[in-house]
């Protein structure tokens, strides 16, 4: 239960929506969002709220079905009298509230890693853009592994546009897609022996990997259950974080790959003080991820924008916010004002044997979000030049 702050009695509250999956296809993924953000609003609220009062939350459970983010996105707009949502996860369900958060006005923060191609002033988007992570990792897996790429992911388009994207750049790289192969976002076990029967067929140098939610989880085992060397053939993703590879068992992880801006095992004090806070108030076996990471991290610059503009309204709430800057366990976040997306530091770990990441490497500065992939030949060699450090 989140902490609302009702010691701020006969005072006003700030109420916002919080719209994650806490059961579904996702709900492992989105529950980190849901605690991520819990603890957020606690902390600010411990702290005395913002310019005096509390932020209160109404929550509801959409159990992964697109049609419930809409209605229950309508509801709280139209109903609870909230102008600000923190909420969804997977594209569709963001794609499922967007006209809604349009025709009411009202500011979705969206913490999820995703495709790209899209702005609304009525989103803030805190999640890392393909030229984020896809860039770094597909340098990567060249470089570590070899240019024999197979590609697996589930049917829908955040999936169908990474791979679009990584396919393009391991070809201009001179390497090869051996196969791409798709299944139901949430496909039973056959189905992705099927997949993991195909990947040994070619026997690639790696698997890029966008299954996500409970089919990736079946991927994973099968993968480990195929007796397949994960140290000469991972699978890299941009979505195996910390609290699945539990899900899973770590011991049917080590080896794979994960591109992110945030890993738990990160050095430095606010991250230190962000695992305490969290396996604190949550118990001390759940790891932090890129999900609860990113989802805290939005609610605590919400706040400080907040405190300057002083309304939830979208559009002064928006502006103070592209204006925000917030140290964060991964580092400090600024927004870029022309595309409404943030600065992130892209890295890549390894999985370890204890459910955590060996970080191997990560960019020396933040970059630029860039959801148009209008990259220009001086910011692709600047990563790339990186990657070789």
């Amino acid at each position: 239960m989140v902490d609302t702050g009702k010691a701020n009695t006969g005072r006003a509250t700030w109420r916002v929506g919080v719209l994650f999956s806490r059961s579904g296809v996702s709900g492992i993924t989105e529950t980190e969002h849901f605690l991520g953000t819990a603890l957020a609003i606690e902390e600010i609220n411990r702290a005395g709220g913002v310019l005096g009062r509390a932020i209160e939350p109404v929550c509801y459970d959409p159990a992964g079905d697109r049609d419930a983010y809409r209605d229950l996105a309508r509801r709280m707009l139209a109903e609870d009298g909230v102008e600000v949502v923190f909420g969804c996860s997977l594209s569709a369900s963001r794609k499922a509230v967007l006209s809604t958060m349009e025709r009411h006005n009202g500011l979705l923060w969206y913490p999820s890693i995703y495709e790209g191609f899209e702005y609304s002033e009525n989103v803030v988007y805190t999640g890392a853009t393909l030229n984020q992570n896809v860039f770094a990792l597909a340098d990567f897996l060249m470089q570590e592994y070899g240019p024999r790429i197979f590609m697996v992911g589930s049917d829908y388009i955040y999936p169908r546009e990474s791979n679009r994207v990584m396919r393009d750049l391991i070809e201009s790289k001179g390497g090869t897609i051996l196969g791409e192969v798709y299944a139901p976002l949430d496909a039973d076990e056959a189905a992705h022996e099927r997949m993991v029967a195909e990947i040994r067929s070619v026997s690639p140098d790696a698997v890029f990997s966008t299954v996500v939610g409970r089919g990736a989880e079946r991927l994973y085992r099968a993968y480990a259950a195929a007796g397949i060397d994960r140290t000469r053939c991972p699978i890299a993703s941009l979505t195996l974080a910390e609290g699945q590879i539990q899900a899973i068992g770590p011991e049917a992880c080590t080896g794979h790959v994960l591109a992110s801006s945030y890993f738990g095992s990160l050095n430095g004090e606010e991250n230190r003080r962000f695992v305490s806070a969290f396996q604190a108030r949550f118990g001390p076996d759940r790891p932090t991820s890129m999900w609860s990471e990113t989802a805290y991290a939005q609610v605590h610059l919400f706040a400080r924008a907040l405190a300057e503009a002083g309304s939830l309204d979208a559009e002064r709430l928006s502006a103070a916010a592209l204006r925000s800057r917030y140290l964060a366990p991964e580092g400090e976040l600024a927004f870029d004002g022309e595309t409404r997306h943030i600065w992130l530091t892209p890295g890549i770990g390894v999985a370890r044997p204890d459910g955590q990441f060996d970080v191997v490497w990560r960019a020396r500065r933040p970059v630029r979000p860039d959801p148009y992939l209008a990259w220009t030949r001086f910011e692709l060699n600047a990563l790339e030049e990186g990657l070789g450090q």
